[in-house]
């Protein structure tokens, strides 16, 4: 039987090799953009993705780019990122996206070229056992060896990526299985469970907010990948429940509504924390309460009530055991709980901590204020509401954190591995999910030069992102712990000239450096004005190192 690709609920049998089948999967899973760099283990796929015109087919300058770029594109499209790499070395080097798409639920199918079957355990050339090289950091790691059963597999690998808590897939591709051929059984594309809580569960959280006073929500991933910011909205609003942004997911809550309450992330003001202090419930969803979120593990004490609710239910009592727990789907969770009568107690609570956030994340240019946080004023006011911002790990992105208003979904992406070298190709991943969207990258002089040379890829494909490369010719983050820990003793974390605007220019991208906030403005204001990649470098001093203290400032507090 033949029938037409890509519907869902058909089954149908076709003779062709396996390389083929694995692109048919895609094909059927809708996917429009793969990300790699070629090998010679996977070449029959690379012909296959030839024949298919529906699929672009990204070519990156390392693995460890071509990762980002799926992670960050995941992220923005809420389905499966699909990235291509060669044996144990492209696999290694794109291990970073995938720890990266595992820590922050990131649905990923990622497939990796092996050496022939006949090879196998004698050390083949790049031979790695991909199964159990990625067992600790992928949700399923499988190694095709029967080309029969390759759609059976692919599929399988998609349902996995998407089910539950979404994260990565591997997929092992021996050289000699691919070009196989077989009479190939593809299946229907299976939708992704949606559980949704109990009457019992839901009566329970209704007696538990009927004796709340100082409620609060923390609202993660599970929301956005749930696609229910706007079931959110309605929960809290008709609840007059203050809402908290788990770590890096600031655009889950529109940040400028009555009911949002703060960011729970590195460098967390102390008005944030103590909203979370004087709660007595909270209400975490679709969130893991990761080591950040929760500041290091202690925010959550034990006369605090906890209902948790999450997709996963090996999240629930993974960190904190909690009163209530329940396994569903956000949507769905949120749609159920709008028929519970409470009676709220809290308005004038929630007013003041809305206000206390606001004393705290208030934001407009200033001439005597440091430049990065002028820098933020300028994306505040210059940039459309829905562009979309992502970040690389370092200080630099503490004042985006604490000062940048996110107000509509789907505007942030950013790693909560804290994975180096993020920023940029993830933000070319969420140009390709968003072509109508600004995007914008923020990255440190040292997480940029980790993947700088995706700018090129950016050149390539035409991708217009903007590119800020905020350069302190140091390791940010790390030398701010080195001075807290060892005050003045500094080492390895010093960092040499870069001309960042010579290397974006020789890449054919449009460069800019800038040391004030007039420059930085006229700028900014051509990159907006353009459709190719800009990149603008941006000169800081080392001193003021973090959004609270400078490096002088750290260094009287360790001594002391």
């Amino acid at each position: 039987m033949e029938g037409k690709g890509g519907e869902q609920g058909l089954k149908e049998i076709k003779r062709m090799n396996a390389a083929q089948a694995i692109v048919e999967c895609l094909k059927r899973h809708e996917v429009e953009n793969v990300f790699c760099v070629p090998g010679e283990s996977y070449l029959p796929v690379l012909d296959a993705l030839y024949d298919q015109p529906s699929i672009q087919v990204i070519s990156a300058r390392h693995e460890g780019g071509a990762s980002f770029m799926a992670e960050g594109y995941a992220k923005s499209k809420l389905k499966a990122g699909v990235v291509f790499a060669t044996r144990g070395v492209g696999a290694a080097n794109l291990s970073i996206g995938v720890h990266t798409a595992y820590q922050d639920s990131t649905p990923m199918v990622v497939f990796l070229g092996q050496v022939h079957s006949k090879f196998r355990g004698r050390e083949g050339f790049q031979e790695v056992n991909l199964e159990n090289y990625f067992q600790e950091i992928a949700k399923w790691s499988v190694e095709l060896t029967d080309a029969e059963r390759t759609p059976e597999i692919i599929q399988r690998a998609f349902r996995i990526a998407h089910s539950g808590r979404p994260g990565p897939v591997i997929v092992s591709l021996p050289e000699d299985v691919l070009v196989k051929e077989a009479e190939m059984q593809f299946g229907p594309v299976a939708p992704v469970p949606k559980p949704a809580p109990s009457q019992i569960e839901i009566k329970q959280i209704e007696s538990e907010l009927q004796a709340a006073e100082k409620p609060i929500i923390i609202a993660g991933g599970g929301v956005k990948g749930a696609r229910a910011e706007n079931k959110l909205i309605e929960f809290a609003e008709k609840y007059s429940l203050p809402v908290i942004a788990a770590f890096r997911r600031q655009d889950v809550f529109p940040n400028d509504h009555s009911l949002y309450v703060g960011h729970l992330g590195l460098g967390t003001g102390k008005e944030v924390i103590d909203t979370v202090a004087e709660a007595d419930v909270i209400i975490a969803l679709g969130t893991r309460l990761s080591e950040v979120t929760t500041q290091d593990y202690s925010i959550i004490t034990s006369e605090k009530k906890l209902i948790h609710i999450d997709i996963d239910f090996q999240t629930l009592g993974k960190v904190y055991p909690p009163e209530i727990g329940v396994v569903a789907d956000l949507n769905e969770a949120l749609q159920a709980l709008m028929i519970i009568e409470i009676k709220t107690k809290w308005k004038k609570w929630a007013e003041h901590r809305r206000n206390a956030f606001q004393e705290v994340s208030y934001l407009e240019k200033k001439p005597e204020e440091v430049l990065n946080k002028n820098i933020i004023a300028v994306l505040k006011e210059k940039l459309p509401e829905d562009a979309l911002l992502t970040n690389d790990a370092g200080n630099f992105a503490g004042w985006l954190h604490a000062f940048y208003p996110f107000r509509k979904a789907h505007t942030y992406v950013g790693p909560t591995s804290g994975a180096m070298g993020y920023g940029m190709p993830a933000a070319l991943g969420a140009q390709l999910a968003f072509p109508e969207k600004t995007v914008v990258s923020l990255s440190g002089d040292g997480g940029f030069m980790m993947t700088g040379q995706e700018l090129e890829t950016a050149v390539r494909y035409k991708i217009p992102v903007i590119c800020l490369v905020f350069n302190n010719k140091m390791y940010g983050t790390i030398r701010m712990h080195q001075e807290m820990h060892y005050p003045g003793k500094v080492m390895a974390t010093d960092l040499g000239e870069v001309s960042f605007v010579d290397f974006a220019q020789s890449l054919g991208v449009s460069g800019f450096k800038v040391t004030t906030l007039e420059e930085f403005e006229t700028a900014f204001e051509q990159a907006l004005q353009g459709f190719n990649p800009v990149l603008i470098e941006i000169v800081t001093e080392k001193e003021q190192i973090s959004v609270s203290s400078t490096i002088t400032e750290l260094r009287k507090r360790a001594m002391k």
